[in-house]
């Protein structure tokens, strides 16, 4: 079932086209996507066919920097549902930890977590579009949102220690050091913004202790009526802990408090497996590490949550029937184009946390 995204993530979108030299509406019926998803903001659309547009459009327009220049004056309104559910909070950790558990009321395929390290914390996004969907100008739309929202609640004086992302630099930072400021850094493991832990204990502005309550009794309703499907969790664990080596069925299980053979069983009433599931996020990011063909392939089989780099190799051959590096060799590229796939977002490693 493919993932949605409310229209409103289009906001700016024929603007930005437009003085790109594009025809905004050529763009959206050459990806499938209707025109009324440019005025009406609460249409629910596929989430793979918003981050085909934005990548098509950066490589029609040689605009590098697209999805960053839709989100330049992007508000908080922008959000819709979400909005209401981290406006009110009393801290920064509460409004994160409210984005995280409602972030699918915007895009369901944006997964969103918050890590803490002695005295660095990381507010992670991935995008979880599926294998082949590209990610560059989605993941760079969406981090700006986030950044945008975080100087709305703490002042436009606060700077965080960094801004990752996985892909690699663009041939120009100009607009990247507009919006985020200096500190912008690419080639990392994960996609997020790092800050001081204290940064998380910030009082908000906006903080309503009554109309929070109402929020979250509203929210609660639509998140229970809406039911989200088990897998959706699992996929979400298994991008976070895969480069650690913790994505294990038994480690996955006992996070979300029940037993393997619970989830077993809960996993085969929803059509798929934990093996699938696994392989699934195995295939979203391995097209994208070797794409930019930095990484060698002994740090992609870590990152993938392979024991060895033999093992990976042979779930490699076994999915797309050749070497890993008879793919590079062949000089094959999961760039976009209608009908087509790419990797989605990488998972993160704390040891970027200090760059």
């Amino acid at each position: 079932m493919p993932k949605l995204v409310r229209s409103a993530s289009l906001t700016h979108y024929a603007d930005v086209a437009r003085a790109s030299g594009l025809d905004p509406y050529r763009m959206l019926a050459e990806v499938g996507l209707p025109v009324d998803c440019l005025s009406e903001i609460d249409l629910r659309i596929p989430a793979e066919k918003v981050a085909l547009l934005l990548e098509l459009s950066a490589q029609r327009s040689g605009v590098e920097t697209f999805g960053l220049r839709m989100a330049e004056t992007r508000r908080a309104s922008n959000l819709g549902p979400l909005a209401l559910a981290v406006r009110d909070e009393p801290t920064l950790r509460h409004a994160l930890n409210a984005a995280a558990r409602y972030s699918h009321l915007q895009n369901e395929a944006l997964f969103i977590s918050i890590e803490e390290e002695a005295n660095v914390a990381i507010i992670r996004e991935e995008l979880l579009a599926g294998e082949g969907v590209p990610v560059r100008q989605g993941a760079e739309l969406a981090l700006a949102v986030m950044f945008r929202l975080l100087r709305f609640f703490l002042g436009d004086e606060w700077h965080p220690k960094a801004v990752c992302f996985t892909h690699g630099a663009p041939a120009e930072r100009t607009v990247h050091t507009r919006v985020f400021g200096p500190n912008v850094g690419f080639g990392h493991a994960f996609t997020g913004i790092v800050c001081d832990v204290k940064d998380l204990e910030l009082p908000l502005p906006s903080a309503d202790p009554v109309m929070v309550r109402y929020v979250h009794r509203y929210l609660g309703d639509v998140v229970n009526a809406g039911d989200l499907p088990l897998a959706d969790e699992v996929h979400k664990l298994v991008f976070l802990l895969l480069p650690s080596g913790r994505s294990s069925i038994d480690t996955i299980s006992r996070l979300m408090g029940m037993s393997r053979r619970t989830m077993h069983r809960h996993l085969a009433e929803e059509d798929t497996t934990f093996s699938s599931i696994l392989d699934a996020v195995r295939g979203e990011l391995v097209l994208r590490y070797l794409e930019r063909r930095e990484r060698p392939f002994s740090e992609i089989s870590g990152l993938l949550g392979f024991s060895e780099p033999s093992a990976f190799t042979r779930w490699f051959r076994s999915r797309f029937g050749c070497s890993p590096s008879q793919f590079n060799a062949s000089g094959q590229s999961p760039r976009a184009r209608p009908g087509r796939k790419r990797a989605t977002a990488a998972s993160a490693t704390r040891k970027d946390v200090g760059h």
